[in-house]
């Protein structure tokens, strides 16, 4: 999806994403500055971060990867507002992707700021438990999904993912409507389920700005996974937190990744038609009669570099792209024969 019909206010931030360069700290209003993290070894490249500056608090949102250069970058960019970490009372986070959350702990730890994710947020796998049930609670779900046995080992959930738990546990928790704890500051909070269970956008109406995450970004599409454990509809929650940030079009829109611009309603209507296009694609394959399964289905779906293309996590992504589908078609009454977990609602033997 281009994002065509949105307009582009960051010039400067869209130049160096098509030169695939850094962008510069930016001042956007008066107390509110954007900071590029650097997000290594990733096609992301970085993550927006945002200084909001109130009366005597300052709020980072989405501080970033954790990296050591990520954490000069974020420095440096401090600095350009004339703030240093001991200056920092609040860090929100729109979800809890690493690529946001990941210098949580280390901004929390050099400042004594408070630590918030969304209400219904989770960090992923439990932190509990017994790893070794995990891994084969997972190498079963992706055998129910018709993953090849040479390709299990490639996208299941491995000891490596279930050990990295150096992510922030949040010290409150916002719920939609409300507003975060920063004098001077007047952030309603917005939940935006779907891209995760608890994403939330911030919404900044005396200045002009919405703070979007992952939830709208100006070019991407946002991978809408199914997950387990995980809500039940995830494309269903996207849709209707889509219209709830999508109220109005003359905002600034500030989001996580890429580059500022206007236009959330036009933005909003396109990665609905888009993702419907995407659920009408899933049907037609359906309805050949040839895939029986989520890695079938998945297979036959066009991909921006091809399924070839498609390795490891990113594999994983699709696969799960592809069961939120599936999953939302049955809900809309669409006769599914595909199972997409074990455990299958009372009355429904589809998925």
């Amino acid at each position: 999806m281009s994002g065509s019909s949105i307009t582009v206010t960051g010039h400067d931030q869209k130049a160096a994403w098509r030169d695939k360069v850094l962008p510069a700290v930016e001042q956007i209003r008066e107390g509110v500055w954007s900071i590029p993290v650097p997000f290594p070894n990733h096609p992301m490249r970085y993550t927006l971060s945002y200084l909001l500056l109130g009366a005597n608090d300052a709020v980072l949102v989405d501080p970033g990867w954790a990296s050591d250069v990520g954490w000069r970058h974020l420095a440096a960019g401090l600095a350009r507002a004339d703030v240093g970490f001991a200056e920092l009372t609040g860090v929100v986070v729109t979800h809890r992707h690493a690529d946001h959350l990941g210098l949580a702990a280390r901004v929390r730890d050099a400042s004594g700021a408070w630590v918030a994710l969304g209400e219904h947020e989770t960090l992923g796998v439990p932190t509990g438990g017994d790893d070794d049930a995990w891994i084969a609670a997972d190498r079963s779900l992706l055998r129910l999904w018709g993953v090849p046995a040479d390709r299990l080992d490639e996208v299941v959930v491995d000891r490596k993912r279930l050990t990295a738990r150096g992510l922030a546990e949040p010290d409150l928790r916002f719920a939609g409507g409300t507003l975060v704890p920063a004098a001077g500051l007047r952030l309603r909070v917005v939940a935006t389920p779907g891209h995760t269970p608890g994403h939330i956008c911030l919404v900044d109406e005396a200045r002009g700005l919405i703070f979007s995450g992952d939830h709208v970004l100006p070019r991407i599409t946002p991978n809408i996974p199914f997950e387990i454990p995980g809500p039940v509809n995830p494309l269903e929650d996207y849709y209707e937190s889509l219209d709830l940030i999508g109220f109005e079009d003359e905002m600034e829109v500030c989001p996580a990744h890429e580059y500022r611009f206007s236009g959330m309603r036009r933005r909003v209507d396109e990665l609905q038609a888009d993702n419907r296009a995407r659920s009408a694609e899933v049907v037609k394959i359906l309805a050949g009669g040839s895939a029986h399964s989520i890695w079938e289905i998945a297979r036959l779906l066009t991909w921006s570099r091809g399924w070839h293309s498609l390795q490891g996590p990113v594999l994983r992504l699709a696969l799960g792209e592809t069961a939120s589908h599936v999953v939302y078609l049955a809900s809309q009454g669409h006769h599914v024969q595909v199972p997409v977990r074990d455990a299958m609602p009372a009355g429904d033997a589809s998925w």
